[in-house]
């Protein structure tokens, strides 16, 4: 997993598998799903980031992402 944060858009990107995206599906305003070619999810974006996430912030997100990879 790789965990990206985009501070000029407020976007989180959270890469799941190292795959191309063959379709994406809008969830809503914030959240983007990417799909391979089996139809497996691939990556998350969620849009806005800062506004909609009120527990948990980029800065204490970031640390924990080699935690998160190898698990």
């Amino acid at each position: 997993m790789k965990i990206s944060y985009f501070p000029d858009t407020d976007t989180l990107h959270l890469a799941l598998a190292d795959r191309d995206s063959t379709c994406s599906e809008t969830i809503n305003d914030n959240l983007i799903i990417d799909f391979d070619g089996q139809g497996r999810p691939i990556a998350l974006t969620v849009e806005h980031y800062s506004q909609i996430s009120d527990q948990l912030s980029v800065e204490t997100l970031l640390p924990i992402a080699p935690v998160l990879q190898s698990a």
